[in-house]
């Protein structure tokens, strides 16, 4: 341990008191400013400063808004300046700064000199935790909200199958069997119209269940869900979708799998309706330690940044959302009459990804 004499101390105080990112006030036992560093300077404005150099008296209350206690966020009562049996090691307090209004700071006061009665008021700025926070707290929400879209739609998905398709299934062998009874032609006419009504929508049924939340996404994963998804894109809407896959792993999290699948979807379904093509290439992969989709169409395109996109601008912007809960990279290009291409890159687990590379 290098020992320090009285002179080095002194010169580390002083250095630290001038470089701190902590800002310190000396106060008297009424709240007058003493003396503070740059950093409490960098607080305070421009004319209590001068005020303060020139010898006046400028209390600590003129640039404060209060401190939180048990009974309200910003309060003056008891206040930490006038309050000498309180315990202030610990607290945050509001003050007026120059140009960024009213600020939260982590505190400490306390008293260095009970003779003189000089104290020290330190603040540490918590603007920055508290973005931090908010961002978290922001991010932890549309976690919980998609999460709880995904669950409402599988268990609506999987009602829809189990029980109303069932039942319309049920009705429909019931008309089957009326076409073998004795019936006039009118009869089985209409009994035909209704088994071919019931048939389409029994269709849309099913649809619409593997819409919300299909039953392989989960069961057997990204390749199986895309591979069913574009079968069926090809047989209703006529559109090729040239799926590549080259997955180290079969399955990964449920999180990154409902992302990859959704904004998958959401790309496949943009390019249905504006690209104007025959035909989209999309390619599943890992690479530099990342799970990769790429969606890619020839067709139309678009201009990026346009005030006017095409449709609501709700989906482009729901990918992004998406691909920032899984910590990933969404990367939009296209041109006016040169496609468009979508490329989303995840990071995985390190575990996950060496296994894959092992593969």
């Amino acid at each position: 341990m290098i020992q320090f004499n009285d002179t080095d101390k002194h010169d580390l105080l002083k250095k630290m008191y001038e470089n701190s990112m902590e800002a310190i006030f000396f106060i008297n036992n009424e709240g007058e400013i003493l003396d503070m560093n740059p950093a409490a300077e960098n607080i305070l404005d421009l004319d209590v400063i001068e005020g303060i150099h020139k010898g006046n008296k400028i209390s600590i209350c003129q640039t404060c808004a209060g401190y939180t206690n048990e009974e309200a966020m910003m309060s003056c009562l008891n206040c930490f300046v006038g309050n000498t049996k309180g315990d202030f090691s610990s607290f945050q307090v509001y003050l007026n700064t120059r140009g960024q209004g009213i600020v939260p700071y982590a505190a400490s006061f306390h008293t260095i000199d009970e003779a003189e009665g000089v104290r020290v008021f330190m603040l540490l700025n918590l603007t920055k935790q508290y973005r931090t926070q908010e961002k978290l707290y922001k991010t932890n929400m549309t976690k919980y909200v998609i999460k709880a879209q995904e669950d409402e739609r599988k268990r609506i998905s999987r009602e829809l199958h189990d029980s109303v398709a069932q039942e319309l299934l049920s009705s429909l062998v019931d008309l089957r069997v009326l076409k073998y009874i004795n019936a006039d032609d009118a009869v089985l006419n209409k009994v035909k119209q209704t088994e071919a009504s019931l048939t389409r929508l029994l269709d849309d049924i099913r649809h619409m269940a593997v819409e919300l939340r299909p039953a392989s996404l989960d069961d057997f994963g990204l390749e199986a869900a895309f591979r069913s998804h574009f079968k069926w894109i090809d047989k209703n809407y006529g559109l090729v979708v040239d799926f590549v896959t080259e997955l180290s792993s079969a399955r990964y999290s449920n999180e990154i799998e409902t992302v990859v699948y959704r904004i998958c979807q959401e790309a496949v379904l943009n390019a249905l309706k504006y690209a104007n093509t025959d035909e989209i290439h999309v390619r599943l992969f890992e690479g530099e330690g990342d799970l990769q989709l790429i969606v890619e169409d020839e067709g139309a395109g678009f201009q990026l940044n346009t005030r006017d996109p095409k449709g609501t601008g709700l989906g482009l912007f729901g990918m992004r959302e998406r691909a920032e809960l899984v910590h990933g990279q969404l990367m939009i290009k296209s041109e006016v009459g040169a496609g468009t291409t979508i490329h989303l890159r995840i990071p995985l687990p390190p575990m996950q990804s060496e296994e894959g590379n092992n593969e």
